[in-house]
């Protein structure tokens, strides 16, 4: 069995990381596991399954950000979904490996990480403070908070 690094499992998202007035990156960050040498496409979907998350950044045997694996990246052989699936499930996550992926600090403004996402037509961003790993946040973590934010009035 494959190592897999947990991320911290302390709250995330529940209360509202404010930088000057305006909600962060931090407020919606999920923590999640890195993608490393040695695991398996398995491995890939339990942590994105488990975390609601579409990638993970592959780290190198130094903890250094390389590049990025997508479930999209590791389904695009899968023709026949069961089939296939099985054939898939316990090869190594290397081949799938992509390239680096744009990151974000948690305490920048949520407002830049979504234009960011616009620019990179993308629905998640990896959050990095000082060169280490933190979360990800994902366009529906920004949904989710932002409809948190006020009631609205009743319709009619």
């Amino acid at each position: 069995m494959s190592r897999v690094d947990e991320p911290d499992r302390r709250e995330h998202g529940h209360e509202l990381s404010e930088k000057g007035g305006a909600m962060t990156v931090e407020s919606v960050m999920i923590p999640t596991a890195t993608a490393h040498p040695g695991m398996t496409v398995r491995d890939l979907f339990d942590i994105c399954g488990r975390d609601h998350v579409q990638a993970l950044p592959f780290v190198d045997v130094d903890g250094n950000i390389t590049g990025r694996v997508t479930l999209s990246s590791s389904l695009s052989c899968v023709e026949s979904a069961e089939e296939k699936a099985r054939e898939i499930i316990c090869n190594p996550i290397e081949p799938y490996v992509q390239g680096p992926h744009r990151s974000i600090s948690s305490d920048a403004p949520l407002i830049k990480a979504l234009a960011m996402m616009e620019k990179d037509d993308t629905s998640y961003i990896f959050v990095v403070d000082q060169g280490a790993f933190r979360g990800v946040i994902t366009i529906q973590g920004i949904a989710e908070k932002m409809s948190e934010l006020a009631v609205c009035p009743p319709r009619g």
